[in-house]
């Protein structure tokens, strides 16, 4: 695996670092008045979600991991693990469904999403940007509610509630952006 300096870690590494692997989320270049320079680096552990800050300076050496990334079919969840079936191999995989957190709602049966392995092992999983939802509850449309900006919550099929503009109507097609969890665009 390659080695680099503590100044060339970037938010999104994998580094290998006491024993486990770590994503950096934050990284912070901190040049103090006194002293070298150092990398404040914030990580979340992949396997058990703990997080850490660490300093690296320039002379430290990590390891920077490389995760597989594949396409997986989600076939369907069972007691809290849900599985995946590789699109080339037919081979199936089970992921613990907390690898998703809150935007496991999102997840249709036969959608492709993204799993990045390290050796066989399954650390990570990514939904597709966007994903169109069915508006099953939300308050009707008021003619004239033209105002900037004016939001309305909206309960989607999927049981997660997103706010939408108010020309939005009950058992219309929406598209969410699962990153940000918000209302995108009309389906």
């Amino acid at each position: 695996m390659p080695k680099i300096n503590g100044n060339e870690i970037r938010p999104g590494n994998v580094l290998e670092h006491n024993g486990g692997l770590w994503a950096a989320v934050k990284v912070d270049h901190v040049k103090p008045g006194k002293g070298g320079a150092f990398a404040q680096v914030e990580m979340r552990n992949l396997r058990n979600g703990s997080k850490l800050n660490e300093r690296f300076r320039s002379a430290d050496k990590v390891e920077r991991v490389r995760l597989e990334q594949k396409d997986q079919q989600f076939l369907y969840e069972d007691d809290g693990m849900l599985v995946v079936m590789d699109t080339e191999t037919y081979e199936q995989v089970q992921l613990p469904s907390e690898l998703l957190g809150e935007r496991r709602p999102f997840l249709q049966d036969g959608m492709t999403i993204v799993v990045e392995f390290y050796d066989a092992e399954a650390l990570n999983a990514q939904l597709p940007q966007k994903v169109t939802c069915k508006v099953v509850e939300t308050e009707p449309v008021v003619k004239g509610q033209t105002a900037a900006n004016s939001f309305k919550p909206a309960l989607l099929d999927n049981g997660v509630k997103v706010m939408v503009p108010p020309f939005i109507a009950q058992d219309e097609d929406i598209v969410v952006n699962t990153e940000t969890m918000e209302y995108s665009e009309r389906a």
